[in-house]
């Protein structure tokens, strides 16, 4: 089977890893020049995203290029603990959430892949999609085609593959926060291995503690209207924080600051499929900040492993849909609401600060186990040779 894998990011990289261990032919087209560059900041593996990982056979490389945040400590923005947490997993659980930069997490995931036989192209946007019953040809902007029997859509939150999928798919729009991130050094009380989330007057602050005794942090302003990204600097969010102490310490201590980003939703995305074209990542259920990158695995892995087990393409994204939908939309809710927790105007911040620790000591766990619990399904150990690919799958169209 040949398989068109469409955004070379974390869930374009996995699908092509997943891909390729049920056998399948791959190609990514990446957009964008640069292999992988530091795009974005730095992103957490919760314990579903790492079982996915494993699966993938990429968990090791992932972890070594990263560190382990084992607890999270959740601030009022007066200082005081609303809760303390063990980070992206259930209490009981070893397999300790995972934090590096993305760029690379994608590097790492598209060195997998390539390793594994995918090949990747940058420099090559999708700007239409044609299903022919037993195919798909993909038309590139520099004028090419490329023909497959599936098109993997993994081309983020502005999918242009859902856009051809479905000309009606609605638009991203502004969620009214945007998140801005940077290194600082010297900053006392950040312990490494620990991610604290201060729940500020402006928005939410987030500080984790790396092995090399600097912080990432990431600060997360609500603000009606989108604001200028190059106007969005250390000295701008110092004001907006400045009477938060943690955030206050942490940006006089800036050394390096990323490129600012804004938040987006989007309604729930009504087609995910047709016979030849899927969906995967955020570009089907944008989940914002926090699962992403996990649920990108998961999507990888759930895809190949229904394609394997299928009769027919066709038949095989129903699958992945049917195991996807329930799942993706709850979380997408989920989301919701903690976006809701970083906009809180007063009255809310003062209820989310009196009822949170009860909330967190009684419901935290029983809330999260249906997130963190997850099993992806087995995939095969190795990826298979291109031969042993087409012997494999030359009778599944």
């Amino acid at each position: 089977m040949r398989v068109i894998v469409v955004g070379g990011g974390v869930a374009g990289a996995a699908s092509a890893v997943a891909l390729r261990r049920i056998g399948a032919e791959v190609t990514v087209y990446e957009a964008y020049a640069d292999p992988a560059g530091q795009v974005g900041a730095f992103v957490s593996l919760a314990s579903n995203g790492l079982r996915g990982l494993a699966a993938l056979g990429v968990l090791e490389e992932v972890r070594a290029a990263g560190f382990a945040v084992p607890r999270q400590l959740m601030w009022s923005g007066s200082g005081r603990l609303l809760g303390d947490l063990p980070r992206g997993r259930r209490p009981d659980d070893p397999l300790h959430s995972v934090t590096l930069m993305r760029g690379r997490l994608v590097e790492t995931l598209r060195a997998a892949a390539e390793r594994a036989g995918a090949r990747i192209v940058t420099g090559e946007r999708l700007v239409d999609a044609v299903t022919t019953g037993t195919g798909v040809r993909a038309v590139l902007d520099g004028g090419r085609t490329a023909e497959a029997d599936l098109l993997v859509g993994a081309d983020g939150i502005w999918s242009a593959t859902r856009r051809i999928l479905d000309p009606a798919a609605p638009d991203p729009a502004y969620a009214g926060l945007y998140t801005a991130s940077g290194v600082a050094r010297g900053v006392a009380g950040v312990e490494p291995g620990t991610f604290h989330m201060v729940f500020g007057r402006a928005g939410a602050f987030l500080a984790i503690g790396v092995p090399d005794g600097s912080v990432w942090w990431g600060a997360q302003p609500a603000a009606a209207r989108a604001p200028d990204l190059d106007a969005v600097g250390p000295d701008l969010l110092a004001g907006l924080y400045r009477d938060e102490p943690m955030p206050s310490a942490v940006l006089r201590a800036a050394t390096e600051t990323h490129r600012p980003t804004l938040h987006h939703t989007m309604p729930p995305v009504e087609v995910w499929r047709n016979d030849r074209i899927v969906l995967v990542g955020d570009a089907s259920h944008p989940v914002g900040a926090g699962q992403g990158a996990s649920m990108a695995v998961e999507d990888a892995t759930v895809l190949a492993h229904a394609l394997a087990a299928a009769a027919s393409v066709p038949a095989g994204l129903a699958s992945y849909e049917a195991d996807r939908r329930e799942r993706t939309a709850r979380l997408v809710k989920m989301a919701a609401a903690n976006r809701d927790a970083k906009t809180a105007g007063p009255v809310a911040r003062r209820i989310r600060d009196a009822v949170m620790p009860m909330a967190l000591r009684l419901f935290y766990e029983r809330g999260t186990a249906w997130l963190y619990d997850y099993r992806p399904p087995e995939l095969p150990v190795s990826a298979g040779t291109p031969r042993a690919a087409s012997r494999s799958w030359a009778p599944f169209r």
